[in-house]
């Protein structure tokens, strides 16, 4: 079982970027530039390494490899969007690691790229990159070149090495157990051990809505591979654990002029196994709610006088302050609603919004994250 704290910390101290690892400060997929640009760099790694597997880790200084860190990710559809624009696409899988010096909201992104063995290429246009485009590493760089059809393994054995110097063992297994049950001991902090090997440490403030038990600041680590499997600071997540598995049921909390309902979002199961392994499965749950197209259409045009206001610096009136609030998820609420320049004035609303302070902008990267999630299913 790969460690995956000590797996990046190998790749940082003993490779600079090469055909195998790539490092980035952060990435950004959600507009077309960032999308492409993650897409190049997923081909060029995957045709590079036929039969290893190669990575690429955010949330670290180019410079001198100062971990930084960046915001929890948990974007479970990620592979939805690689299968849509890749031919022979690799299995993606991206983790968030937490570390200890690292504030309690932060932590080094790590995907894992695992070759089908077959040229990858664009399966369609993306920004200025064309349908068709095969892209390899050329030391730190990702290019386009014209290939050949044996495509040369010489990675195999470095790659194999660093995975098995970050092999874990007991001791960083139980020193991962004692600081989350220290650090997360305010919210009602437990472990599981599954199947004699697997520890889950696992926390949240309980609360009872309508008779129902839910969680909310819930973190969720799978101690064995220091891997952080679900962060939640703004959704109600309600959890099922028996002998064999860990599962989690999000909701997200939508509703107009201050009548909020909880809406199942997404399933996460976690399944352990006798042969010492372990599966996660995501299922979306999520049905749009719809609302009055007359209500929307007001809310619709008072949310767009409100992005005005923001873009010419004028101040917001006090009547305004609670619509400014609610700015982020009334517009993902009109587009699931079918109004479809929501989210295009959504996005243009990002820098206004981040300048206005810290909970006002988690409130808009809370409704990207959800916008996310039902779009690549």
């Amino acid at each position: 079982m790969i460690n995956k704290r000590l797996l990046i910390k190998h790749l940082l101290a003993h490779n600079d970027e090469n055909s195998f690892y790539d490092k980035k400060r952060k990435i950004d997929i959600s507009h077309k530039e960032g999308k492409a640009k993650f897409l190049k760099h997923i081909c060029a790694l995957s045709n590079s390494n036929p039969k290893n597997n190669s990575y690429i880790v955010i949330g670290v200084e180019d410079e001198d490899n100062n971990i930084v860190g960046v915001d929890f990710f948990d974007d479970s559809k990620i592979q939805n969007l690689i299968n849509a624009y890749l031919t022979h696409p690799p299995i993606v899988q991206y983790e968030n690691i937490p570390f200890p010096h690292l504030p309690d909201h932060k932590v080094v992104g790590l995907v894992t790229i695992r070759p089908t063995g077959k040229i990858t290429s664009l399966r369609k246009n993306i920004w200025k990159y064309y349908g068709g485009s095969v892209f390899f590493r050329d030391g730190s760089m990702s290019m386009p070149k014209v290939f050949e059809v044996e495509i040369k393994d010489i990675n195999s054995k470095i790659v194999e090495a660093i995975e098995n110097h970050a092999q874990n063992n007991i001791e960083h297994t139980l020193d991962a157990v004692f600081h989350f049950m220290k650090t997360r001991k305010d919210y009602n902090a437990q472990y599981k051990v599954f199947k004699e090997y697997f520890v889950v440490c696992w926390s949240g403030q309980k609360k009872i809505i309508d008779g129902e038990t839910f969680y909310s600041r819930v973190d969720i680590e799978l101690i064995n591979e220091q891997v952080r499997l679900f962060f939640s600071a703004l959704d109600q997540v309600a959890i099922a654990i028996n002998a064999y598995s860990f599962k989690i049921i999000e909701y997200v909390n939508l509703g107009l002029q201050n009548s909020n309902t909880h809406y199942p979002l997404e399933e996460t199961t976690i399944s352990f196994e006798d042969n010492a392994s372990y599966n996660i499965e995501t299922k979306l749950l999520f049905e749009p709610p719809q609302f009055d197209k007359k209500v929307l259409h007001h809310i619709y045009n008072a949310n767009n006088a409100i992005l005005e206001k923001l873009k010419k610096g004028l101040p917001i009136e006090k009547t305004e302050e609670e619509d400014l609030k609610n700015l982020p998820i009334t517009y993902l609420i009109c587009y699931f609603n079918l109004f479809h320049e929501a989210i295009d004035k959504l996005n243009e609303a990002k820098p206004y919004l981040k300048d206005y302070g810290e909970e006002l902008y988690s409130l808009y990267k809370e409704a990207l994250r959800v916008l996310r999630k039902v779009k690549y299913s």
